[in-house]
Parts: structure tokens; C-alpha cells; sequence
């Protein structure tokens, strides 16, 4: 009788020990048939361990019923459960937006570069002049006016700059040669010749071109950007989002194509 007190003992212990090691209902149901079983327990050994720290089938049941009901509202919760959509359309417009202005101006100081037959007070912003071993750009130390047609002004801030402005117009690749006149330059511009208008059409061609690869690239991005937000945006806003892009795109270069057209008439009629 002893022995098969301390073996139900036994029994009982290890099958708490198994319910607190979270170990699966249908070994801990097993091991209750087991336990409970007659050949182990005699009536005797019933009434000395308390019926109320036992756990009932009941429980055990009810607990799988439960887990295997957690587990599959688990599985439905990571197929169906609710997506936040993200409105990106604001966002890729005004970084897109920002681009293609960036390669229209960048054209625009390009062509002003470019040296036609006719004055222009923005033809000589890019000359680079030297000063005090410090180089600046030449509208920072002179104010350059259009006098005429074929003649421009340059009235620097220092009168003590005047030569070195003088000796940067004539080394740049303009063919110009101003004349001092007091504390200011005067810069005659002369015709182009044939060939020159030539080589200056091609130099606006291909500024026109880099730019239209430029708001091309800017494109792509933004829909590079749209592909990859995937599910998280609406398959309709981001067609919406795709024609506003495309829109875009045809304005500014239709844009840079008017500016470069322009610049090639300057060119060609002097």
C-alpha cells in the first residue's frame, strides 16, 4: 500500500510538472489516463489526495479547444488583417517637381553661357574672375547693363577690380574684347561667323538633350518609388499618381525643348 502511495505521489507531481512546462494537452491528457488509471490508484489513495487540486478532463478540453482557437485567429490575423495605406503622392510630386526645375535651371545657365550676336546682361554671370586670391563669379563685383543691341556695360563695385574683369572677359571663351571707358568696361559684341553658329547649335542640342535625360532620370525615381510601394498604396491611386508623373514630364521638357528652340534662333539670326 505504501509503494503505491508514494508511486501515485509520484505520478501526481510530475504531471504538475508537465502542465507548468506548457507541454502539449494531448501528452498531459495521455498522462492523466494514465494516472487516474485503477491499477494505480486504489479507493484508499483517492481520499487521501484532495480531488480539488486535480485538474478535471473538463479543463483539459477546454484548454486545447481554447489554444487551438488562439492559433488560428493568429493565422487569420496574418493573412487578412488590416493594411494602412500611405499616400505618397504629395511627397514623389514635389520631389519629382524639384528635380526637373533643377535640370531647367541648370539648362537655362547653360544657354546663357552661349554667346549669340545680340547683348544679353546674363552672358557674362559665368565668367569666373580672380581677385585678392579670391575667385568669384563676375556678378558679384559688377553690374552688367545693356547698352544696345550689340553693346554691353560692365560697372564693377570696385574700381580697383577693373583690370582684373577686363583680363577674365578676354580670356573667356565668349570672343569678346572690351575697352575701358573711365571706371567701366565697354564690351562690343561682335557677329558670329558661320562656323561659329554652327558649333553654338550643337552646344544648345546637346545641353537640350542633357536635360531631357535629366527629367527622364527624375521620372523613373518617382516611379521606382511608386512600384515599390507595393500593396501599401491603391493599385488606383497609383495609376492616378503614374499620368500625373507622366504629365509632368511632357511639360518640363516641352519646356527645355521652348527654351533651347529660342536660344538656337538668337543664334542663327544674330
Amino acid at each position: 500500500m505504501l509503494n503505491q502511495t508514494i508511486r501515485a505521489s509520484s505520478s501526481r507531481n510530475s504531471f504538475l510538472f508537465l502542465l507548468r512546462s506548457s507541454t502539449s494537452f494531448t501528452e498531459a491528457r495521455s498522462f492523466t489516463t494514465t494516472l487516474f488509471s485503477p491499477h494505480l490508484l486504489s479507493n484508499s489513495v483517492s481520499q487521501k489526495l484532495p480531488s480539488a487540486t486535480l485538474p478535471s478532463f473538463d479543463f483539459l478540453k477546454q484548454s486545447r479547444r481554447g489554444f487551438a482557437k488562439g492559433k488560428n485567429k493568429s493565422k487569420d490575423d496574418s493573412s487578412g488583417g488590416t493594411v494602412e495605406f500611405v499616400d505618397i503622392g504629395p511627397t514623389v510630386k514635389a520631389t519629382t517637381n524639384s528635380q526637373m526645375d533643377a535640370a531647367i535651371v541648370a539648362l537655362s545657365r547653360e544657354l546663357q553661357k552661349l554667346r549669340t550676336g545680340r547683348a544679353s546682361a546674363g552672358m557674362l554671370d559665368h565668367i569666373i574672375v580672380e581677385t585678392d586670391g579670391v575667385k568669384l563669379p563676375l556678378n558679384r563685383l559688377a553690374v552688367v547693363s545693356v547698352m544696345d543691341a550689340k553693346t554691353l556695360s560692365v560697372n564693377p563695385y570696385d574700381p580697383n577690380t577693373l583690370k582684373q574683369l577686363e583680363n577674365s572677359i578676354v580670356s573667356s571663351p565668349l570672343g569678346l574684347n572690351p575697352q575701358r571707358d573711365g571706371d567701366r568696361l565697354i564690351a562690343a559684341i561682335p557677329p558670329l561667323t558661320k562656323e561659329h553658329t554652327q558649333a553654338m547649335c550643337k552646344v544648345v542640342a546637346k545641353s537640350c538633350e542633357d536635360c531631357r535625360q535629366s527629367i527622364r532620370r527624375a521620372r523613373q525615381k518617382a516611379m521606382d518609388t511608386v512600384k515599390k510601394a507595393g500593396s501599401s498604396f491603391p493599385k488606383d491611386e497609383a495609376k492616378k499618381l503614374e499620368k500625373e508623373i507622366e504629365e509632368m514630364t511632357k511639360k518640363f521638357v516641352k519646356s527645355a525643348e521652348d527654351m533651347c528652340n529660342k536660344k538656337e534662333k538668337e543664334i542663327k539670326t544674330g
